[in-house]
């Protein structure tokens, strides 16, 4: 689900056609603006001016920067619970890996679309938010989805959800990086290193 995906209901009340639209500019002006300024030098004001609308009209679905802020960061984090209960069987076969390599392009997406908001996340993540928090339950629930998914020889070498955390932790911030712009590489480049490096790590010999 995109970041301003559309609720139904707002403090109990339903949404009508207009009642969604507008909800949905206010999360996509939120989302530049943040994009632009970053958690904490975003301000109603801007977000307000983004969605050519009213302060009043704000107020009508969010309480604050910090409510909209955490709606839209659900809705990544829904994506990410999806991807999570979606993770691959890892083996050497052809057919494992390109279901691996799907689902990598699952999580490359989400990046590259929701990337202004997985930022500001970063950042009140970095600022002790609460709402920061959420990330740190996520990429555990990655990693033990596919460490319960590898098939890591008995005994192993390495145990495989300390494997499985070290690897999805590696490959989010390279996706991240990647969707930023602070690495500059192709998108299927960085999908195929990833691929190689967790087959080569839960997959064994």
């Amino acid at each position: 689900m995109a970041p301003g995906a559309r609720t139904t209901t707002v403090d109990g009340r339903e949404l009508r056609t207009r009642g969604l639209r507008t909800q949905a500019r206010l999360c996509e002006a939120a989302t530049k603006v943040f994009a632009e300024k970053g958690f904490h030098g975003t301000r109603v004001d801007d977000i307000v001016r983004g969605a050519t609308t009213s302060h009043g009209t704000f107020y009508l679905y969010f309480g604050s920067k910090e409510e909209l802020f955490e709606h839209l960061v659900s809705q990544v984090a829904a994506e990410l619970h999806r991807l999570a209960d979606s993770a691959p069987t890892v083996s050497r076969s052809d057919a494992s890996r390109a279901e691996l390599r799907t689902w990598i392009e699952g999580i490359a997406t989400l990046y590259e679309r929701c990337g202004p908001i997985i930022t500001a996340w970063t950042d009140a993540e970095l600022a002790g938010k609460s709402v920061g928090n959420l990330g740190d339950d996520l990429i555990g629930s990655l990693a033990t989805s596919l460490a319960e998914r590898s098939s890591v020889p008995k005994p192993a070498r390495l145990n495989a959800e300390l494997a499985a955390l070290a690897l999805v932790t590696m490959t989010e911030r390279l996706l991240y990086y990647t969707a930023t712009g602070q690495v500059r590489a192709k998108r299927d480049d960085v999908i195929e290193l990833v691929c190689d490096v967790i087959v080569g790590a839960l997959a064994g010999a």
